[in-house]
Order: structure tokens, then sequence, then C-alpha cells
């Protein structure tokens, strides 16, 4: 585009957006072209349906963008223009696979690994000495074997 043109009808300093606009515009057409050589049967075959939606959400954004650039080309102002409700109505439901593919990504709560965590994070004293160890023992086996005062009152 740019280069089809001599440099003396547009100002040099917009030389460089120009060249960036050409082959963004190139690289735009050809990706439209490989979209629209197959079928759309074809594209969405192996497709689970989010990722139809996304397909087709991302079609429609990319055409009406197009369509706002157009009418930028044609002195028209788009935002006065029901393009922009749509690009709009687009951008909601973009927003919304986001949110479930979001929703996928999140991490899930594993209630057995929860309640290890929180049975293991508890406080229990260790007692390293075996004296210790052997005296709360004895203490615990005592006291089942003593009789309660009820038993010595009848």
């Amino acid at each position: 585009m740019a280069a089809d043109m001599g440099t003396d009808d547009y100002p040099h300093e917009i030389d460089e957006q120009l060249t960036g606009f050409d082959s963004s515009a190139s690289s735009v057409k050809t990706m439209l072209e490989k979209l629209m050589s197959m079928p759309r049967n074809d594209l969405t075959q192996n497709l689970d349906p989010l990722d139809q939606a996304k397909l087709d959400l991302m079609s429609a954004y990319t055409l009406n963008s197009l369509f706002w650039m157009y009418l930028v080309t044609q002195g028209l102002n788009p935002r006065e223009h029901g393009i922009k409700q749509e690009l709009e109505r687009i951008r909601t439901h973009m927003n919304r696979v986001k949110e479930i593919t979001d929703k996928k990504k999140a991490a899930r709560l594993d209630k057995g690994a929860a309640a290890r965590f929180v049975r293991n994070a508890l406080y229990e004293p260790d007692e390293k000495d075996p004296k210790k160890k052997a005296a709360s023992k004895k203490a615990a086996n005592t006291s089942d074997t003593v009789p309660s005062k009820r038993q010595k009152q009848s």
C-alpha cells in the first residue's frame, strides 16, 4: 500500500506508521484468506463447544473491527454508528467466555488433603524423654484401674 505511493503524496513523518499499517493489513489479509478458504465444519470439527464459541467470537470481533476501520477511512464517526454497540456486545460475550475458562483453571479444594493439613497442623506435644513417656502411659493405665468414688461408696 504505502510502498506503491510516491513519497511526495504524504508527509514523511508518518512513513513509519504507514509501513507498519501496511504490514499489519497484509498479515490480516493472509489470516482471513486462510480462515475463509476452509469450510466452517472443517474448522469446528475437532473443537469443543467452548473453543467453538471462542472462534465465533474472534471472527465476529475481527469483522466488526474491520468494518470500524472502514467507517473511519470513509470519514464517518464509528462511535455514532451501530457498530459500537455490536462491538460492546461481542466484548461482553468474550468476557463471559473468559470467566468460564478461568473457572475451569481455578484450583479445586481437595477436602481430604485439607483435613490432613488441619490435622497435622494442630499442636500435639512431642514427648522426647522416654521417662516422661513411660510416666504418662503409667498414669493413663492407673486411672483406668483405680475405682471411682461411687464404687467405694457402694
